[in-house]
């Protein structure tokens, strides 16, 4: 039916849905686990496997068949995501799971677990931009959010792929994270969608009563430990090692696999242009390489001729990021987290600290960090 819209309300669902399918002959779509340092650690797993770390002990990420993928033109692709934005239609209305290929191909539509998060406000910040002598300033709200926060976006693939190794008979008892409040927050709404038991640690009185009173809502097992973020993380990476629950943090690449979609929903919001500078806050950083990486393979795929550069912000209070950047990248050292008025990004060790440093450099990034007295400001 190409770029003709019919009448949704005519059609049966399962017409709904090849009409949201790519047309003609299907590529053959697939993703899996690689190792992050693919130079020193050739692993590699089934998306369908429990695992966090390669075969070295580094970070993995999800590698797409980018051959696979490039079957299809640029303007197909546009099309595509285009009709599908919005609707009603599952799972695609969803602005992750409108971009399905690229996210999680193999997941049937039956197990995503969505709450079609996503479609977020590109919102022009124009009388903003004029205080500081810009003329198009833009604020792309992702805590327009089922939660309030863009974690939502990461949980839906994580909890859909979590979701769909379940049904295939994979034991999983629960799923659980480490959280400043918004990971939290998203995990058990997410987890409570699909009716999978969630448990979550979190430092003692760091975290808002808005996230907070989210996971007890919604049936978490709620943990609140005398640490800070970071020790709370290295609690819950024990806790998995021994018991069948399934880690939920960022060091999990799953999550990063949604985010990604917040780069293609801003130049799909720009007509498939791409912006000169996206600003990023700075937490356990796996949000600056996500969106790095839907801007690199929207590029790779032709949908767009170049990438935006990036700048992470960074609360003074908790900067490792910011200090490595100061000397070069030559090294990395955790900080101790000062409270900051900026809570979510109270974070001393990120864990996704090489892969915002690849990001960075790849963008011709900069770093740059904010006092609590500009904060209030």
């Amino acid at each position: 039916k190409g770029a003709t819209s019919p009448s949704l309300w005519s059609l049966s669902d399962d017409e709904k849905r090849r009409w949201m399918q790519l047309g003609g002959d299907q590529p053959q779509l697939s993703a899996k686990y690689v190792a992050f340092d693919r130079e020193n650690d050739d692993s590699e797993y089934s998306l369908d496997e429990v695992v966090y770390r390669a075969k070295n002990g580094g970070l993995l990420e999800v590698q797409h068949d980018m051959e696979a993928l490039a079957k299809r033109s640029p303007e197909e692709w546009k099309e595509l995501f285009d009709r599908r934005a919005a609707r009603t239609v599952w799972p695609y209305g969803s602005g992750v799971w409108s971009k399905k290929e690229w996210v999680l191909p193999g997941i049937p539509d039956d197990d995503v677990v969505s709450m079609f998060e996503g479609n977020s406000n590109l919102f022009w910040a124009e009388r903003f931009g004029r205080e500081l002598g810009m003329s198009e300033l833009w604020v792309k709200q992702c805590g327009n959010s089922h939660t309030g926060s863009f974690k939502d976006l990461g949980m839906t693939a994580l909890v859909s792929q979590v979701n769909h190794i379940r049904r295939k008979g994979t034991h999983i008892a629960a799923v659980g994270c480490a959280s400043t409040g918004d990971t939290s927050a998203a995990l058990a709404a997410y987890c409570a969608a699909a009716g999978i038991p969630s448990i979550v640690f979190l430092p003692a009185d760091k975290i808002s009563t808005a996230q907070l009173v989210q996971p007890i809502s919604n049936g978490s097992i709620v943990v609140s430990m005398d640490t800070d973020f970071d020790g709370c993380m290295k609690l819950i990476q024990q806790v998995v090692q021994e018991y069948p629950i399934y880690l939920a943090n960022s060091m999990n690449s799953l999550r990063l696999e949604g985010q990604k979609t917040v780069a293609m929903e801003i130049a799909q919001q720009f007509d498939w242009e791409v912006p000169d500078w996206v600003i990023i806050p700075g937490g356990n950083l796996g949000n600056v390489y996500a969106l790095y990486k839907g801007f690199w393979m929207m590029k790779e795929l032709g949908l767009t001729d170049r990438l935006p550069r990036l700048c992470v912000a960074q609360a003074a209070n908790a900067n490792p990021l910011y200090r490595a950047y100061k000397n070069g990248y030559d090294t990395f050292e955790p900080v101790s987290a000062e409270k900051t008025l900026a809570s979510a990004i109270q974070i001393g060790d990120p864990v996704s600290i090489h892969r915002a440093i690849r990001a960075l450099k790849a963008t011709d990034g900069v770093v740059e960090e904010a006092t609590e007295d500009e904060l209030m400001d």
